[in-house]
């Protein structure tokens, strides 16, 4: 099997935590209607269990809430050399979340929490010229974490807790032909087989738990709140990963006799599918086999200020970064010994964001939300593959907090994302001296629209600091 299928195929696992494109903001309704400005100003539906665990010390009494966010992504890319406009398989995410917490004295809180910092679905259509580096993918990484936090002062508190992290992939890719080995140092390709020829389709399915933690602090400077938060880097090992194969048939013939050193020689007419299929069979290098490799999700570190003006408004400022930049390489290293194993070069930097929000509280009780997010796109200029066209982003946030029964609130919030487009690869990059304009093949645009949609009990009054 070509070296750059089995790369891209499990290099996806890695990929789905990237810091702009695969980490996952969606953690609570009211912060998506701020663009994620949650960490000085927290909400009040106890979401600050991630966003910022200190200030579970800010909110009264008990808060539970609930919630799912729908995030569709709309992908398009467009081939320098045909001019071609090919549109992603559009699918849509619902990632849930759930948060409680409790004042237990005015000191002391607890609460706790489930929801997914890390997530992806992405598909191509069956002819995107890109399929073999990516033809589906999905993965899901949720987090649970219970929490406490304590007032040292007045106005001062911190807060944390272990995160439990439990992910789940599925990858799928097809396999082009015209890099398979049919003998040593000899490729379909070198035979006239076209790039692009499909053959069979690979899977790869797998599981991991691991243990971080998340910290924060949370206080006042006269009239100005301050928060920061640290969520830990989370090591998931993907020990028993599933690789299946299922051979497609190329409906190609051998053009002229082929004579096989010390061996037989191939007669010409010869079908491609019968020379290929022992490959498939039991200890075979498209035999079902398991893989091992490494994923960190990275560290994230988000920080800000806010001020409430006239009891009713709060303007928020914040700025985030996440720790991409130990994603360096990634080792593959598979179980059975005719597939050679990995290391996968992608080059990543550390990503930062921009974060601005604002909340209006009406008479009534009802809550007007607004955000603006600029994002730093952490892949260099050769990484940008269709697993995700990464790119820099604007996010453009809004939403309503509407009471509708004692002590019961419906939040609903909307956010835009915007990728400014880039242009990027459809095959894989197998060396540090390979450049982007050596790549890269197209122009990708990314853009995404979320709806998300939460009930709150309590949460709706802030304790005397």
């Amino acid at each position: 099997m070509g070296r750059g299928s089995w790369a891209m195929l499990l290099v996806v696992a890695a990929a789905t935590a990237e810091a702009q494109g695969f980490a996952l903001s969606e953690i609570g309704t009211c912060a998506v209607s701020r663009a994620f400005a949650a960490t000085a100003a927290p909400c009040a539906d106890g979401s600050a269990v991630f966003w910022n665990p200190a200030a579970l010390a800010v909110h009264e009494g008990l808060t539970v809430s609930a919630g799912v966010a729908r995030i569709g992504v709309h992908s398009e890319f467009t081939r320098d050399s045909t001019g071609g406009l090919h549109e992603g398989d559009d699918m849509a995410e619902y990632p849930p979340h759930l948060f409680a917490a409790y004042r237990l004295s005015p000191r002391l809180a607890f609460g706790g929490g489930a929801y997914v910092p890390y997530g992806l679905t992405s598909a191509w259509r069956p002819d995107f010229p890109g399929r073999f580096v990516v033809q589906r993918a999905s993965l899901r990484t949720i987090y649970v974490q219970p929490t406490v936090a304590l007032a040292l002062t007045p106005g001062w508190s911190i807060g944390g807790g272990p995160v439990i992290g439990h992910s789940t992939v599925e990858l799928v890719q097809a396999l082009d032909l015209s890099r398979q080995t049919l003998l040593p140092g000899i490729t379909f390709g070198m035979l006239g087989v076209p790039r692009g020829t499909e053959f069979a389709r690979a899977t790869l399915e797998g599981t991991s738990t691991a243990i971080g933690y998340n910290v924060g602090v949370h206080g006042r400077l006269g009239a100005i709140r301050l928060g920061l938060r640290y969520l830990s880097a989370v090591r998931f090992e993907y020990d028993d990963s599933d690789a299946m194969f299922d051979q497609i048939p190329a409906d190609l013939t051998v053009p002229a006799a082929l004579q096989i050193p010390g061996g037989p020689s191939i007669p010409a007419g010869t079908p491609v599918d019968d020379l290929l299929s022992p490959q498939f069979t039991e200890g075979g290098p498209l035999s079902a086999q398991s893989v091992r490799t490494e994923i960190t999700h990275p560290w994230q570190l988000q920080g800000g200020a806010a001020l409430t003006i006239r009891e009713r408004t709060t303007l928020s400022l914040e700025a985030a970064w996440m720790g991409w930049s130990a994603f360096d390489e990634v080792a593959v290293d598979f179980s059975n010994p005719a597939t050679p194993d990995l290391r996968l070069i992608e080059d990543y930097e550390t990503s930062w964001t921009l974060r601005i929000g604002a909340e209006h509280v009406l008479a009534n009780g009802w809550a007007a939300r607004t955000g603006l997010a600029v994002a730093r796109s952490p892949a260099p200029d050769e990484t940008v593959t269709p697993l995700l066209p990464e790119q820099d982003r604007t996010n453009f946030g809004a939403g309503l907090g509407v009471p509708i029964a004692s002590g019961w609130t419906l939040d609903v919030g909307y956010l835009r994302v915007q990728g400014s487009g880039r242009r990027g690869r459809i095959v894989e990059r197998e060396a540090r001296s390979q450049r982007a304009d050596e790549l890269n093949e197209g122009f990708y645009v990314l853009t995404a629209n979320v709806l998300s949609v939460g009930l709150r009990y309590g949460g709706t009054r802030e304790a005397a600091r």
